[in-house]
Formats: C-alpha cells, structure tokens, sequence
C-alpha cells in the first residue's frame, strides 16, 4: 500500500485528499451519502485517470467511480477505499458542427451541457436534473424531458473514451469495440471509467413547460386520462404525473402534471397540452414558453442523517389502468410515498430491444415510489412500500436501474433480462475480469 501509493504521488497530476485534509469530509461525500474512503482521487487528464485506476487495482482496494455524485446507492463513494472523482474532466465541446457530435467530459453534468449547447441553438436528450452527472445517467439509460421525441440520453451517444481496469485508454463506437459500445449503452460502469463521451446533439427551440395540478380527490380519474392521452399524443410531448408529494401534504397534496412540449409553436403546444387541462378541476397552471435549460432543477442534496429510498418499475399498455388504480389508491392512503409515473413510447419504443443493454423498450410508463426521512423513519415505512408494490407486482417488470436505491441480486435481475445479463456478464469477462469495477448494480464476470 505505501508504495503504490508513493507511485500515486508521483505520477499522479491532480488533487490526493486524503483524511485530514480540510475538504476531506465533502470531498468523501455524494449528494445522498457520506463515506470514509481512504484517498478521493481528481484527476485532471486522462493519464490522471490511468493512474487513479492502477493505484487501486494494485493496492487491492474498492474503487468508486463519481461523476455527479447523484446516485441512490451512494456508489460515487465507499469507506476505505479509493474514489476517482472525474468533475475537473468536465469541458463540453461541439466537436463537429454539421453533425452536431459534441464531446463531453466524463465528469461533466447536464447543468452544464445544456449551458454550454443553448448558444448554439443545440440540445441532447437528458434527464431532469442540473447537478445529475453524464456519467451515470447515460450509461444507465437517461430518461428526462426530450425522451419521448428524442430517444434515451443512451441513445444520441456515438463513442466513449474508456479507461479499462488494466488502465489502458480505448475508443468504444459501432465501429470500435463494438460490443463494449452496446454494453456501455445501460450497463452501466461496470466496464471501465468513461472520461469523454460522444454525443449526436440535435438543434432546439424554447419549449413548453411547466406543470398542472389538480385537487388530490381527482387523482384517479386524472391519472388513467393522462395515460390514455400519452398513447396518442404527438411525441414532443412528454410528461409526468406526480402525487401524494410529503412537501405538499402528502395524501393530500394535489396530483400535478408536469408538461414539456419539444417545440416553441404555441399552436401546437396547445393542441397537445389543452386536453390534459381538461381533465378535471384545474387549481394551477404553470406552463409557458421557457429555454430548454431552464427546465433542469437543481439536484437534491440530502441534509446530513436523511435516507432516501427509490424503487421502480416499468408498465405495459395492457396494464397501465390496473397499475395506474393501485397507484391513486397507494397515494391517497395515510404514509403513502412519494409516486412519480413517467410516459415513454415514442422515439424509445422505436429502438430494437438488443439494440443497448438497456432493455425495457416496450414499457408505456415508469412508476417509482420514494420515502424519506431519517433511518427509523424509512425502515418503518419499507413494510408499507413493500404492500405497495407487492400489489402491482402483476403489473409492472424490470427496474431503471437510476432510480433504483438498492443493489442487491434481485435488483440486478430487475434491471437487466437474463439474455442482456449473459451477454453483459461476456463483455464483463473480457474488459474487467477481476471485477475492478463493482461499485455499481454489478454484474459479475462469467
């Protein structure tokens, strides 16, 4: 350990915060957990990165790889060992302005991208949230405001610098290493540490956005019209029905659909938007005409002591009213969780099912639930959320494995159908055999 860590010193170009050092407690902290590892690495090159990554498999320790640091599980840190923190590789650069490839750092968030791309009148599918790193979002999926027009953040990625377990730097695209390119598309880092990535951007204008909230008793009527509106709605539509909100009142809190319509035609916007406010009794109406990047909120950061618990699960058509009844049911009931229902469809359905690792293509919806709280307070509402979803058990498949808190066998079953875990689990075997890289929703070398 003293060795390779004296070789770390001397090779390594950025930052060793080691215990002791005054940042150590944030720097061993994601937005969700607080950890001790024994060193927390950033870097400031990709050579940075290489060292990182020997220096660990050498000294035998737990390697934890953090981008945005916003991961349930709190992957992005651990106690003991070494954390590669990747925000200094965080530029955003439009590499290749007739194609719109923008190369982003592995470090960078969606904050940032969608900052960096407005000038140039660009965008790409992401997720919702401003401090949620590229990172782990893309290699999990990347579902957000643009999914159902513009497909997964996964999706619009055409090359990865990979960094392997060996610390070796290679290209992944369709026509280099191909099969760690559709690995990488959902795996997550299961396979090396992504320090740039490759991105077909696609040109945008201001969009449609905000939300419309109903009173909490009309829920289930709202919820099962705003589904059935999502089926036939045109695909820059995209939307996500929120109930039983703890900050808002709970079971009492109103169910509010947020609304983002891909498009700055007010004509359009109406035609699409209008029919969801009549769905019932309309108490707010937010939405206007904002710039894509404006419609990114700021990540949540646990104060300290307070867990989260996030789980979820996929919808097909045939089951979306049965799913959709339990839900209005489950959030009007006194210590109901916080339930979240995403549409999909669209430009993610028209993907084949093998086409990535991410393997939930059909679904016409995501569900997921959320409690939180200090521990106690979490473990006695887990029986509750457990009848939950025991009751849409026959109604819902699969887990998106970014809103997902746990990372036990049955999770990892979830997230990826044998047939995509036994191709993984091959990829695995090739580019990290020794399971350098098992932070995450594992899966392990065959």
């Amino acid at each position: 350990m003293n060795a390779a860590l004296e070789t770390l010193r001397r090779d390594f170009g950025g930052d060793v915060i080691e215990p002791g050092a005054a940042e150590y407690a944030s720097a061993g902290r994601t937005a969700l957990v607080q950890g001790s590892p024994a060193c927390v690495l950033r870097p400031r090159s990709v050579g940075d990165v290489r060292v990182g990554v020997r220096f660990a498999a050498e000294a035998g320790l737990v390697l934890s790889v953090r981008g945005g640091g916003h991961g349930f599980p709190g992957f992005g840190t651990n106690d003991g060992g070494v954390v590669i923190d990747l925000s200094g590789l965080a530029t955003v650069e439009v590499v290749d302005k007739e194609r719109h490839i923008v190369r982003i750092g592995g470090g960078a968030t969606w904050g940032q991208v969608a900052a960096a791309l407005a000038p140039h009148g660009l965008a790409i599918s992401s997720g919702d949230t401003r401090s949620v790193g590229v990172g782990g979002l893309t290699l999990g999926g990347g579902i957000g405001w643009k999914v159902r027009k513009h497909g997964l953040a996964l999706d619009s990625l055409v090359a990865a610098e990979v960094v392997t377990a060996g610390g070796e730097v290679v290209r992944a695209g369709v026509e280099d290493n191909a099969e760690l390119f559709w690995a990488l598309r959902g795996g997550g880092g299961n396979f090396g540490i992504v320090t740039a990535f490759e991105f077909a951007a696609h040109p945008t204008t201001d969009v449609f956005f905000g939300k419309i909230a109903f009173p909490a008793q009309e829920a289930a009527a709202v919820l099962q019209g705003w589904a059935d509106l999502l089926r036939a709605a045109p695909e820059e539509l995209t939307s996500i029905a929120n109930l039983a909100n703890p900050l808002a009142g709970g079971p009492l809190a109103p169910i509010e659909v947020q609304v983002a319509f891909d498009g700055d035609d007010p004509h359009l916007a109406a035609r699409a938007i209008d029919p969801i406010r009549r769905l019932g009794t309309v108490i707010a109406d937010d939405v206007a005409l904002r710039p894509y990047a404006d419609t990114l909120v700021d990540g949540l950061v646990a104060p300290p002591g307070i867990r989260l618990f996030t789980r979820s699960g996929f919808v097909g058509r045939e089951s979306v009213p049965e799913a959709l009844r339990i839900l209005a049911a489950a959030g009007a009931a006194e210590g109901a969780p916080f339930i979240s229902v995403r549409s999909l469809g669209g430009a993610v359905a028209r993907v084949p099912g093998d086409a990535t690792a991410y393997a939930h293509r059909r679904a016409e919806l995501m569900i997921g639930t959320t409690v939180a709280g200090p521990a106690p307070v979490v473990e006695a509402a887990l029986p509750g959320l457990e009848a939950i979803w025991g009751r849409l058990a026959p109604h819902v498949s699969g887990a998106y494995v970014n809103f997902l808190a746990s990372a036990g066998e049955e999770d990892v079953a979830a997230v990826y159908p044998p047939r995509t875990y036994e191709r993984l689990a091959a990829v695995k075997r090739q580019w990290d055999p020794g399971n350098l890289f098992a932070r995450n929703h594992n899966v392990r070398p065959r």
